[in-house]
């Protein structure tokens, strides 16, 4: 038996990873938003990971419902190359609270049968167990995509240590 629950555990690894990613936002500069992090701009990675810390929350691909300020023409943003507006820095720290909010009351849902059906989603063919984990490595790939391009221009991003989260679930704040 594990000493913490899944759920705890889960929470602590995405909130260290997000909390990451929003330090990644935070020292990015005007200039660095619009430049490529490999071949698309920083804040479209930010945006990719961020839909899918969303989407991957949600009970099934069918149960994720698309967030009118961050998804205006709903599914179709995730299908097409590019969303269909840019978004700044804070819609994106707006949208990661959300995202967190979403994550974390997922994981928290969750129940031993639970954890063992698939993930909802036809093309990952793991439990739901995995999916938590997937996303949650999905997260911190893209984080260390953009940390890397920060560090890389000078940026000083440091490291974030998962710490044990709190027992009840963070309340997202609403986005605008």
């Amino acid at each position: 038996m594990l000493p913490d629950s899944f759920a705890a555990i889960t929470r602590s690894q995405m909130d260290a990873s997000l909390t990451m990613l929003r330090h990644a936002i935070q020292s990015c500069t005007n200039a660095r938003w619009k430049r490529p992090v490999g071949v698309w701009p920083f804040w479209l990675v930010v945006y990719h990971t961020l839909c899918y810390v969303d989407c991957y929350s949600a009970p099934s691909n069918r149960a994720w419902k698309p967030h009118p300020v961050f998804h205006p023409k709903g599914r179709k943003e995730l299908q097409d190359e590019y969303p269909s507006r840019g978004f700044t820095r804070e819609e994106m720290l707006d949208y990661l609270d959300l995202c967190r909010g979403r994550f974390f009351a997922a994981v928290e849902r969750e129940t031993p049968t639970s954890l063992r059906r698939a993930s909802g989603f036809s093309w990952l063919r793991f439990t739901r167990a995995e999916l938590h984990l997937y996303n949650v490595r999905h997260a911190a790939h893209h984080t260390g995509q953009l940390t890397a391009a920060l560090r890389k221009s000078g940026a000083k991003v440091g490291w974030v240590k998962a710490e044990k989260p709190p027992s009840a679930p963070i309340q997202a704040r609403s986005p605008p």
